[in-house]
């Protein structure tokens, strides 16, 4: 058994130093440095006996050639968000890459099944705000035009960003094709949260990504002076939206692992002198169980028009983007369980509130789980984001232990 975890926290720290600065991790999609990246990663599997190629969205395929067709893929992204963290992405790469070596090396470069690792292009949406990019094409969810005129803060597009890189958008559909002969999807990510350490757990089982519902909120009001303009004869869009942006932690509250985020405020005219005639804010809603997301938002929206009426404005919602919860695989979450007793003793099931791309191969229909790491201080997408080396390698070994068992189950399914 070649399988050596210590390889690959050595490997996340090569990248680290590649791709990397003062401020944190610049693996930003479409970009220079998450080019550099992936030049780094094809240095990585020349002396494997696998075949490379991009597929038409820009994700990187990695494929070991099984005695059976049926495909047991392992993914991850290699880009990150500026000034991002050394693990967030990376990791499902890098520890997929030494489980791959490991089927390599112990059948003789051909493993019972085949097996593929998949390098996601611009799972972040970093740049042009669109997550998911190459997962989504993949999976058949993808949005051309809505996505392509997007801009970067520079005002480049999207679909010059991409096309670039020698991926022009127009063929983006045509990345559905690699979901051929696709049996199972498994993917190791660091945490981001602070729940595993707060139980002091390396390692977890994640039960599906959280529904996401999205929105854009205006309240207007009346631009006034902010002298002249006595209290009770206001009518303040910020102090409404200053009333639902509290009571939304009472919304999600209710709920045991739900979510409400108001992110973003704006106020116009935005100054000193003048009391706030319009305001913009973006909430952002999430839950494992699609009812209780919907729930939400009601509450959310009633709760919007309440307080309208309270500082006599009115309100205005535009649905940003929205997603329902996914569910992982019943069997696959009893194989990762398995897998995380084994190393780690205990296993522990969770929901993840990011998004992540097992989310869209899931939705494509292959069955498909998520493993969590512990992350320190639960913080992720920042410079500080850590992870303790031993629980690193432990999901390498427990990652490994769950590839093996999918990878059985694939040969069962099929016979």
């Amino acid at each position: 058994m070649s399988l050596d975890p210590q390889r690959t926290v050595a490997e996340l720290k090569e990248l680290r130093e590649l791709t990397g600065d003062e401020n944190g991790a610049q693996r930003v999609a479409w970009t220079d440095t998450w080019l550099k990246a992936r030049e780094w990663f094809q240095s990585k599997i020349k002396e494997l006996p696998v075949q490379h190629h991009y597929d038409a969205a820009g994700n990187s395929w990695t494929t070991l050639a099984g005695a059976s067709e049926k495909t047991l893929i392992i993914g991850g992204h290699l880009d990150s968000v500026p000034n991002g963290g050394w693990l967030d992405g990376s990791l499902g790469v890098t520890a997929g890459l030494e489980v791959l070596r490991r089927f390599a090396e112990e059948f003789g470069g051909r493993p019972p099944v085949t097996v593929r690792l998949v390098d996601w292009a611009d799972e972040e949406g970093a740049r042009f705000g669109r997550s998911l990019l190459g997962s989504s094409a993949f999976a058949g969810t993808s949005s051309i035009e809505a996505d392509r005129g997007r801009t970067d803060k520079d005002g480049i597009r999207l679909e010059h960003a991409v096309k670039r890189c020698g991926f022009p958008i127009e063929r983006f559909p045509d990345a559905t094709s690699e979901k051929k002969n696709a049996a199972a999807y498994l993917e190791l990510h660091i945490e981001q949260g602070p729940v595993l350490e707060s139980m002091d757990l390396p390692l977890g089982v994640v039960l599906g990504t959280k529904g996401v519902e999205r929105h854009a909120i205006t309240f207007l009001g009346q631009e006034a002076h902010s002298g002249s303009t006595p209290m009770h004869a206001r009518r303040d869009a910020l102090a409404a939206a200053a009333k639902l942006a509290l009571e939304i932690r009472t919304i999600a509250g209710k709920h045991k692992d739900a979510v409400c985020t108001i992110g973003s405020v704006k106020t116009f005219p935005g100054i000193v002198t003048a009391v706030v005639g319009r305001c913009e804010a973006t909430l952002d809603q999430r839950d494992l169980d699609a009812r209780i997301l919907a729930g939400m938002y009601r509450d959310a929206q009633e709760a919007s028009q309440r307080f309208a009426r309270e500082e006599k404005c009115t309100v205005e919602w535009s649905r940003i983007w929205s997603i329902q919860p996914i569910a992982f695989h019943p069997a696959l979450l009893g194989f990762c369980e398995e897998a995380v007793r084994e190393v780690a003793g205990v296993a522990h099931r969770l929901p993840s509130g990011p998004l992540h791309d097992a989310a869209e191969v899931a939705r494509s229909g292959i069955p498909s789980v998520m493993m969590f790491v512990q992350s320190l201080r639960g913080i992720s997408h920042n410079k500080i984001e850590d992870t303790k080396e031993e629980h690193l390698e432990m999901s390498v070994k427990a990652l490994d232990r769950l590839a093996t068992k999918a990878a059985r189950w694939i040969l069962d399914s099929a016979a």
